[in-house]
């Protein structure tokens, strides 16, 4: 099955303009796998939402399936082959 990565369109840009990215999951995988798939053709997009460690960028949101990465095991969350991931910049200002 495949389970897919949408972006925000802040980061369309650095992935040659696509919404989503299909990853192809024969079985349940981390997020972190999930993503280093999803953002292999396109490193400077893997640098934007993950940082030196591999973890999410703070100003980055990830989403499983509706659940805050962040609040979970952060890119250990499991996804499965049917799972939807939302990348959300944080919004912040004054």
């Amino acid at each position: 099955m495949t389970a897919k990565v949408v972006l925000p369109g802040l980061l369309r840009d650095l992935a040659d303009g696509a919404a989503e990215l299909p990853v192809e999951l024969q079985s349940q995988a981390s997020l972190g796998e999930l993503l280093d798939a999803a953002f292999a053709p396109w490193p400077i997009l893997a640098t934007r939402v993950r940082d030196e460690r591999g973890e999410i960028r703070r100003h980055v949101n990830v989403f499983v399936d509706g659940e805050d990465a962040k609040r979970a095991q952060g890119v250990l969350t499991p996804v499965t082959p049917s799972s939807t991931v939302h990348v959300v910049n944080a919004v912040s200002g004054g």
